[in-house]
């Protein structure tokens, strides 16, 4: 009796072994793809946090300007243009004081900076993001409800061929408690 392996044996094992290799292969690109989301669902998540901080930034500055006597401004000035259906961009260059400090909506791209990878709208590289913040003031008039969405267009994938609209929204309640 000849111990060993016949050739369909051979074929059988080569057959079986191929299909174990790339099934470990196509759930390791699956793995990329899902990693690739989780980034810019995370980085579209800071953005949408960030955009409400700067919001807050803009009351607490128009406050600052009230309180050192630098003249009476009201607590939710300059954020007019957010108010509207259509909505405004900022960035972390946007500040308060006195003059309509926000960009109307023009459904532009943020861009990051080379240097310092700040994400904002005047110089830099163009990324995939676009964020868009409204501002409810119809609640009572010391409260702005502070709406951002971060939008950015998915790579094609298996799981998504077509590659659809990634979004996420972050909202926040600002009151006049000064």
């Amino acid at each position: 009796m000849n111990k060993g392996f016949t050739i369909i044996e051979m074929v059988i094992s080569i057959f079986i072994l191929s299909i174990a290799i790339i099934t470990i292969f196509g759930s390791f690109s699956l793995m990329v793809q899902l990693s690739s989301e989780a980034g810019d669902r995370l980085t579209a998540t800071y953005l949408a946090q960030e955009g409400v901080e700067i919001i807050r930034n803009i009351r607490e500055t128009n406050w600052l300007a009230s309180a050192t006597g630098s003249g009476v401004v009201a607590w939710d000035d300059g954020l007019s243009a957010c108010s509207s259906a259509l909505g405004c961009e900022v960035d972390y260059k946007t500040t308060g004081f006195g003059e309509n400090p926000v960009y109307p909506w023009q459904d532009r791209f943020l861009k990051t900076d080379v240097d310092n990878h700040f994400y904002g709208y005047d110089s830099g590289t163009d990324t995939k993001f676009k964020r868009k913040i409204t501002i409810d003031k119809t609640l009572a008039p010391y409260i702005l409800k502070v709406k951002v969405k971060v939008s950015w267009k998915k790579k094609p994938s298996v799981i998504d061929p077509n590659g659809a609209e990634g979004t996420t929204e972050a909202e926040d309640i600002l009151y006049d408690w000064h």
